[in-house]
């Protein structure tokens, strides 16, 4: 966690089983005060079951919760200062927007000569002032998930736990909430914990990511050292597309090990010290970091070249994958839209090349 927070919620060695299924295995975690934190993950990874574990809703077989540096693993739910935000906003039809807010001021019995006030400030936050008489029923998707929104978040809860919130949004709007939701996160400052299985959607958002598979934590870091510097082959393959390849060490030039494809041919990866000449490794590659050239246009020069031919071209719009055959396998490269470089067909003889740090071993 950045030294500049202080901890708003923490998870010390955290276990929950159902049945004979561990869907959280000994989990810790710290989250600081003010922070964007996503568990991200694919479905049956434990993220959901986490994030209940914060809010009260499961006990924990093993291990302490902690809010703000108290002890809440056995406190129930209504009495822990956190609000939570599902996928179905469990809006009240009957209710109008104004009403629909100040629900959660009622529950906690707050002064009801505080709830316009409070009100007003939220609905400004969330963009929805002069719709105070609504009902649900008459706004958007994005405006409802807004209104549900400033329910959690009038109370002033010292954390706000999100459930998948877009899940029931179009893609295009989805994308639009990504950024009206960090912008009220911003605005609050209040410590966000967001659960999605979307990888797009948690780089956008987060200042940090936990990324979860069969229960435990496998890397947690800032959405950049996530992507660029995955610390196991689950994360790597998980965040974005990746080329991921065996790599023989041959020998080592400094930092760097160096595998021997063909006649002016190889791969440099940086390697650990205890790596020697050998071994075999796992390593990658991300397609964007792999340069596609016309074969014969460009000689070795410190970095990994590869020559082969393009078995398939896919064009996705803003950029467009060159699958190509070489001797260490198949290699994905991207070209991005604009890219003013030699036209390339199916079967053409090509030459990839990277940068030894644009490489990394993965574990296991």
């Amino acid at each position: 966690m950045p030294e500049d927070r202080s901890v708003a919620i923490a998870l010390e060695g955290v276990s929950k089983g159902f049945g004979k299924v561990a869907a959280v295995n000994d989990v810790s975690l710290s989250i600081g005060e003010g922070e964007f934190f996503s568990l991200l993950g694919p479905s049956g990874c434990g993220r959901t079951t986490s994030l209940r574990m914060i809010a009260g809703f499961e006990q924990p077989d093993a291990g302490r919760i902690l809010l703000q540096g108290d002890d809440v693993t056995r406190v129930p739910p209504n009495r822990r200062p956190v609000n939570m935000v599902f996928q179905q906003y469990a809006l009240f039809p009957h209710m109008s927007v104004y009403d629909n807010v100040a629900f959660g001021l009622k529950v906690k019995r707050v002064d009801r000569r505080e709830h316009a006030g409070r009100i007003k400030e939220m609905l400004r936050v969330v963009e929805l002032e002069g719709f105070e008489k609504r009902r649900p029923r008459q706004l958007s998707g994005g405006q409802q998930q807004r209104v549900a929104l400033a329910r959690a978040l009038v109370n002033s809860p010292a954390a706000l736990l999100l459930d998948e919130p877009l899940g029931a949004l179009d893609v295009k709007l989805r994308k639009q909430m990504q950024l009206e939701l960090k912008a009220i996160q911003n605005d609050v400052g209040t410590t966000f914990v967001y659960v999605t299985h979307d990888q797009e959607e948690a780089l956008a958002m987060s200042d940090r990511i936990a990324v979860m598979n069969s229960g435990l934590v496998e890397q947690v870091g800032g959405p950049r050292e996530i992507y660029e510097r995955p610390a196991t082959a689950f994360v790597a393959d998980f965040i974005g597309s990746l080329n991921a390849f065996d790599f023989r060490l041959d020998e080592r030039i400094g930092d760097n090990g160096v595998m021997r494809v063909g006649e002016g041919e190889r791969i440099v990866v940086p390697v650990e010290a205890g790596n020697r000449p050998g071994e075999t490794l796992r390593a990658a590659v991300r397609p964007e970091h792999v340069r596609v050239e016309l074969a014969g246009a460009s000689e070795l020069d410190g970095g990994s070249r590869l020559e082969g031919t393009v078995a398939e071209i896919v064009f996705l719009g803003m950029y467009t994958q060159f699958h190509v055959d070489t001797g260490a396998g198949r290699f994905v490269a991207h070209r991005v839209g604009d890219e003013s470089l030699d036209p390339l067909e199916p079967g053409a003889r090509v030459a990839l090349s990277w940068e030894p740090e644009q490489a990394s071993l993965l574990s296991a």
